[in-house]
Order: structure tokens, then sequence, then C-alpha cells
């Protein structure tokens, strides 16, 4: 079974981006990302309403770091300290060598690379570093940006389950896409 350890937290460079640790210092951009219907879309979780909610995610995802069940980065340009969206992995199996990866960036940033280069980073970590088997990602069948980004990458379609989640009064698909190590 695997064994995950986040400390000290793992700051990762690609060509144009810092993934670094999300601290309290991020609450607006939080705040903004988790707040936003435009983001949150295709993301079954209730929007931040004010700055505490933002604080307390920010706290939450320092716990699953604290505790190694799970991990976020702050996604930043390396010129520039200001978080333009969040990407981690979720849901860890150790039992299973399995991870969920999950992304979502501001809209001001959308198709211009950024969610593909940190993915790419991102498997590359998994399995190179947490000795990841295979990665997984959950998607809305709407979310044609999301699905394009996860086939760039190379992952593949395993599954799409019908109503499988409940949220605000309806039945929701969720397709499975996935990555095995090579």
């Amino acid at each position: 079974m695997l064994d995950f350890n986040f400390t000290p937290f793992p700051v990762i460079e690609t060509e144009r981006l810092l993934l670094r640790r999300i601290t309290n210092d991020d609450v607006n951009e939080v705040f903004e990302l988790r707040s936003n219907p435009e983001t949150m879309k295709y993301i079954p979780r209730p929007l931040v309403k004010n700055n505490d909610d933002a604080l307390e995610h920010i706290a939450m995802i320092e716990d699953k770091i604290a505790t190694n069940v799970g991990i976020n980065w702050g996604i930043t340009l390396k010129d520039n300290p200001k978080l333009l969206g969040i990407i981690g992995f979720y849901r860890m199996q150790p039992e299973n060598y399995r991870a969920e990866i999950g992304y979502m960036l501001s809209p001001d940033f959308h198709g211009k690379g950024i969610i593909p280069e940190a993915v790419n980073k991102l498997i590359r970590y998994g399995f190179d570093d947490l000795k990841l088997h295979s990665i997984e990602a959950v998607i809305d069948p709407e979310n044609f940006a999301s699905e394009k980004v996860l086939e760039k990458c190379g992952f593949v379609k395993e599954a799409h389950l019908k109503e499988a989640e409940f949220w605000e009064g309806k039945f929701l698909d969720k397709v499975i896409y996935s990555l095995l190590d090579k």
C-alpha cells in the first residue's frame, strides 16, 4: 500500500507555471473561484458566499495536506503570485495506487493551455513521485472543455454513470476518465 507524505509541501514548476501551496493570503482568489457560478458550473458543491467560507475551504485543503489524504496546489504564473486556479489529487486510494485529479481555473485564463500544462506535470508527479498506478478524473458529461483537456493529456473514457449523483434536486450523470502509468 502506498504511503503518501506531503511534508515538506512539494512546490512544482512547469515552463510557465508555479504550482504552490494555497494560503490564507489567497482568500480573495479562492472566493472568486468558488463563488463564481461559471467556474463552479460542473462542480456539484455549494458556492462559497463570503470570505469566511473561502477561509474554511482553504483550511479544509490544508487539513487534507497535513493528514496526507489529498493535496491541492494553487496555480500561478511564474512571474505573478496571484492565484489563477486550483489543481490537486482528491479521493486518494493508497490501497489501489490510484487518485482522482481535479482542477478549476479563472475564466480570464481559459483557452491558454494552462490546465493541460499543469495536468501533464501532475501526471508525472503522480506516477513518478507518488508511485500511483492510475489517475482518474470525474467530470460532468456536458463539460466539453474538461473532456478536451483530459483527452489531450492521454486520458481514456472509462465509464459513463447515469444519474449517479444527486445534487440540488437533480440526478447528475458523471463520466470517468482514467490514465494508467506506462
